[in-house]
């Protein structure tokens, strides 16, 4: 299968994709077309294991690579992950349900697609016939720095840099990228926002000055972001997975359709949830849930992406962002996938902070999308609600999830005619992560330190502590650099020259 840029100027092969990272003109790879899943394929995928449903998922996109290989390597990165099951679904009540996805080793989601990207990288070099050394760059507000980290941690061939906004994380996602022991990884801060982080790193992927200076030192960039398809790939196959679970569990009949909540910050993350229905699973609605930063909902309120407005740092850290890349891939499928216009917006976004759809886009969009966003003060009721009901506790950002599923789910009460559907919604992170947050909102009571934190929310819920959490409380801090924007690329150079 061929990839295409967003904004028209290259094709490439799948394992160039996911080598080079972001494309040449500065948009972002896209399949050329669809795969489709059959129905005898999603019949077969019943009685599959989690592996295997990730390989028949991700080999309708990468035929280049071997079958067998892949699953093996499938295998191999979710045998690190806690349980025996990377992604399970959890059944509530009432037709709701939660598909954790904080098993991993560092209890977050992104952990589902970068266990695996350090194959996929190695294998497309391979593939591809690159020689040179690989220099991963990451931009992050919290949860894909360490996932990049850990997944590429002792890579022969390969070295990795994560960008994270100095102030945009909580003290657990900072303290697990700052402790890292590989030598071939390095972690510095940024005055800014995640934006400025993000907005930094794509600075550098489009400079051809700069791929000149780190071309001399033999190495070329790709990035760990989910502006990499490598990325994204491995997301889409945990909404197939659940929904199987759906049917094999007699939740659902196959056929009937389910609706996926998705916190959302950068996009990605709902965006390979559009890639599976795409594919034909049957998906109904999808609800985009945004913390105070709610750009995305009022872009599918009014049609108008618009990053020009406050910024706030909210409980939920790894949502606190304005421009969400991946939403280019979406705009560009709504344009009837006209490169030309998609580079005109993000031309427009990038020069004056806006752009607009047509009503007609916007029509479409709103088909396959629900948007709203949750208060803070919504947030804390919404866990505390939940705990206090099902004994079940959430991270910030499910909890935003879950607010924004229950405020849909209240709309079509008056709706004449609408159509009642199981709820999934998407756990992003394990509520350890953000303790000091989690314990506000179950008891009313601030603590000043995370692992404090942690202790009471395991006396209280009697969840289990992840032990790589409690690992990090003892590791000595090794990364305390802080550098403007403007310093990122010189501090990229000192890396490749250590």
């Amino acid at each position: 299968m061929y990839f295409i840029s967003t904004r028209g100027k290259e094709r490439v092969t799948g394992a160039q994709a996911i080598v080079q990272g972001i494309a040449s003109d500065g948009g972002l790879f896209v399949p050329e077309s669809f795969p489709a899943v059959s129905a005898a394929e999603m019949e077969g995928m019943l009685g599959m294991d989690y592996p295997e449903r990730a390989a028949l998922v991700l080999g309708k996109y990468l035929d280049e690579y071997d079958s067998g290989e892949l699953l093996e390597a499938l295998r191999a990165a979710y045998a690190r992950f806690d349980d025996g099951d990377p992604a399970p679904l959890v059944r509530i009540e009432n037709g709701t349900y939660l598909l954790e996805l904080f098993h991993g080793p560092t209890c977050a989601f992104k952990d589902m697609a970068l266990t695996v990207l350090p194959y996929l990288l190695r294998k497309g070099c391979e593939i591809a016939g690159i020689k040179e050394k690989i220099l991963v760059l990451v931009a992050t507000s919290g949860d894909t720095g360490k996932a990049a980290l850990e997944g590429f941690g002792g890579a022969e061939g390969i070295k990795v840099m994560a960008f994270y906004p100095e102030e945009g994380v909580s003290k657990m996602q900072k303290l697990q990228m700052c402790t890292t022991e590989w030598e071939n990884e390095n972690v510095i801060a940024v005055r800014g926002n995640f934006d400025d982080c993000q907005t930094g790193v794509k600075r550098i992927f489009a400079s051809a000055e700069y791929a000149k200076a780190l071309e001399e030192k033999g190495y070329r960039l790709s990035s760990a972001n989910s502006i990499n398809f490598g990325r994204l790939a491995p997301q889409i196959a945990y909404y197939f997975s659940a929904y199987c679970d759906l049917v094999t569990s007699d939740q659902i009949k196959y056929g009937d359709k389910v609706d996926f909540a998705v916190p959302t910050g950068n996009f990605g993350n709902i965006l390979a949830a559009y890639y599976a229905k795409m594919m034909g699973l049957p998906v109904g609605k999808l609800i985009c849930a945004s913390n105070r930063n709610n750009v995305l909902t009022d872009f599918f309120g009014n049609g108008t992406y618009d990053c020009k407005r406050p910024f706030f740092r909210t409980m939920s850290p790894s949502m606190d962002i304005l421009v969400s890349s991946n939403l280019e891939r979406l705009v560009f499928e709504l344009s009837g996938r006209n490169a030309g216009l998609t580079a005109e917006r993000m031309a427009a976004l990038s020069e004056k902070g806006r752009y607009s759809v047509s009503q007609e886009e916007l029509n479409a969009l709103r088909e396959s999308f629900y948007a709203g966003y949750t208060s803070e003060d919504d947030t804390v009721e919404c866990i505390y609600e939940f705990f206090s009901e099902y004994g079940y506790p959430m991270d910030t950002h499910t909890g935003v999830a879950m607010n924004v599923a229950q405020n849909y789910l209240k709309s079509l009460e008056d709706v004449v005619g609408a159509e009642e559907r199981p709820m999934v919604v998407v756990s992003t992170a394990s509520p350890y992560k953000f303790p000091q947050d989690v314990l506000y909102a179950l008891t009313g009571n601030d603590v000043k330190d995370s692992f404090k934190g942690v202790k009471r929310i395991n006396l209280l819920t009697a969840m289990k502590v992840p032990e790589s959490l409690k690992a990090i409380r003892y590791k000595p801090i090794r990364f305390k650099q802080v550098v403007t924007p403007a310093k990122m690329f010189d501090e990229v150079l000192k890396f490749v020259n250590e």
